[in-house]
């Protein structure tokens, strides 16, 4: 099969031919129609000091991805050949304390697909049966189906608090920061803003119906707020962007007693003010991947209950490449001026 392939610690990949996997008695064979080209995969193509330290080469990477099922291990139970799926990507050990306590996003032996094991930039991958999720809504198209990793992301962020009639501050408008937008307001939430640099996110932003796109190369969150006719400060905040000012000046802009969710990654140390935190009773909470799978439940009823939050989530995906233009792809997700960037295996 045709795949992406780390060959060793050093940056790049290469488009080759490998063995195709084969299904253990437990596994799923899928063939893989589309996959999504996340910030994980921009790390290890450039084999930076993150992906040294985590990756271990060879590898094939990608672990957002859409496909059909093409071979079940006699162990499965309930997917079938032919089903129409996407996987979440942790693989999880089933016998540490969280996983035992029903908590599986939080297990201390997760093994990623395409980052600790081989992944979706290929023809084919296999995962574990509890690892499959069937799409039974004709609606999610492959594009939509590759996506569903990250959009998982912005909905375990969005509701990790009630919205309903609040005021909400999402900082970074990459594709998971634009999800949150539709989650937020099929939530219940009272005012949108959403923080960026790009004017061509933040124009995707209002399209996808913000109440304010906020460039923050020209105006702060202070202004913003008066701009929304804001008395106090936002109840709950989305940090997406991982940026080191983002998050201290979210912090300034909090209501007393504000939530913050967060999922952007920092590549360095942040100083925020601890005593406001304290003061002003804050709530911080860390974001990683998707609950195991409360959130894949909620991103389906979600899809297939609102039209718009449908047509929304899709235009996130604003470029859809063949995999032997996979360079094209990498280039245009690393410039972070459009929205996500899908890669179809169908034609390869």
């Amino acid at each position: 099969m045709k795949a992406l392939y780390k060959s060793g610690a050093h940056p790049g990949f290469e488009l080759v031919d490998r063995p195709e996997p084969t299904a253990g008695p437990g596994d799923v064979k899928i063939r893989v129609h589309t996959t999504g080209i996340c910030g994980t995969d921009l790390h290890i193509q450039s084999w930076d000091a993150w992906a040294a330290s985590t990756i271990e080469a060879p590898l094939i990477a990608g672990h957002e991805f859409y496909g059909e099922v093409v071979e079940i291990g006699e162990d499965v139970r309930d997917v079938k050949v032919g089903d129409r799926v996407s996987g979440e990507g942790h693989v999880v050990c089933g016998i540490c304390r969280n996983c035992r306590a029903g908590r599986r996003q939080m297990c201390i032996h997760t093994s990623s697909v395409g980052v600790q094991r081989d992944g979706a930039f290929a023809e084919y991958v296999v995962i574990p049966e509890e690892n499959v999720w069937v799409h039974q809504d004709p609606s999610v198209t492959a594009e939509l189906g590759a996506v569903f990793d990250p959009f998982g992301n912005a909905v375990h962020t969005a509701l990790s608090f009630p919205l309903v009639g609040e005021d909400v501050l999402i900082t970074g408008a990459g594709p998971i920061g634009l999800m949150a937008i539709s989650v937020a307001r099929h939530a219940g939430a009272r005012k949108i803003a959403i923080t960026d640099v790009s004017p061509s996110r933040l124009e995707l932003a209002r399209s996808m119906g913000v109440d304010l796109a906020v460039d923050v190369s020209k105006m702060r969150i202070r202004d913003a707020q008066r701009e929304l006719g804001m008395r106090e400060g936002f109840d709950i905040g989305l940090e997406m962007s991982g940026h080191p000012t983002a998050l201290p000046e979210m912090i300034e802009n909090m209501n007393h007693g504000g939530r913050i969710a967060m999922l952007g990654l920092p590549s360095q140390s942040i100083d925020i003010d601890w005593g406001k935190v304290v003061t002003h009773m804050l709530t911080l909470k860390g974001i990683y991947g998707r609950e195991m799978f409360e959130t894949w439940y909620a991103m389906s009823a979600m899809l297939s209950s609102n039209p718009t939050l449908h047509r929304n989530i899709s235009a996130v995906i604003t470029d859809v490449l063949p995999a032997t233009e996979w360079e094209k792809g990498f280039e245009a997700a690393r410039g972070g001026h459009g929205g996500k960037v899908v890669l179809d295996w169908r034609t390869v």
